[in-house]
């Protein structure tokens, strides 16, 4: 998800995190993000059976990648790894608040509260449109040392694990869109096509 969302965000503690990476942006990404139409995107990811350093150089990587593109949440899929892992910082301007790393996640439950509001996403740049979420979620994971983990969610950080675990199952926000007309406005100015959104009704 790009940064823009971080105006949204509620402060929350995190536990002490390994997972350390400056957050200046580079002047190249290290990894490849890939955009809508790329048939990566729509491949589902798989569980990561054993959590070691290769895991976590590659959620180092994803997060440089993501601070370069200036983004809040970035999935393995976006690019082209398919394995169960995504990477969230809701205070990317903060180098003291560390970021987030979640393997294997998985949501135990929703809350009852339906909210709408725009997303954008680092696989499809310029394009913000209106989605509708719960508010809150009870989220299973394990962390970057493999250590089991459970959080209860809401605001910008639900609505971000919700969005980047779409990824997971090689769905898009825009196959999450109601709205055709703006839907389809906005593929169309920022040069995407309409027929790589497989809608979710």
């Amino acid at each position: 998800m790009p940064r823009s969302f971080a105006q949204m965000a509620r402060s929350a503690e995190q536990s002490s995190r390994s997972i350390q990476v400056s957050k200046e942006p580079p002047q190249e990404s290290p990894l490849t993000i890939h955009t809508l139409g790329d048939g990566v995107l729509r491949t589902p990811a798989k569980r990561i059976s054993k959590v070691d350093e290769s895991v976590r150089d590659l959620a180092r990587d994803m997060l440089r990648s993501m601070y370069a593109a200036k983004g809040i949440g970035l999935a393995a899929p976006q690019v082209g790894v398919h394995k169960q892992l995504l990477v969230i910082d809701l205070d990317p301007e903060n180098a003291a608040a560390p970021p987030m790393v979640l393997i294997n996640p998985e949501i135990r439950s929703f809350g009852p509260g339906l909210d709408t509001y725009e997303e954008g996403c680092l696989s499809i740049p310029g394009v913000y449109l209106d989605v509708v979420r719960p508010t809150t979620v009870d989220v299973a994971y394990r962390d970057e040392m493999g250590r089991p983990q459970r959080m209860k969610a809401d605001g910008l950080l639900a609505r971000c694990i919700q969005h980047e675990m779409d990824h997971l199952n090689g769905v898009l926000f825009v196959d999450r869109v109601t709205d055709e007309l703006s839907l389809n406005a906005e593929l169309q100015d920022h040069g995407f096509r309409r027929a790589d959104v497989q809608s979710i009704r």
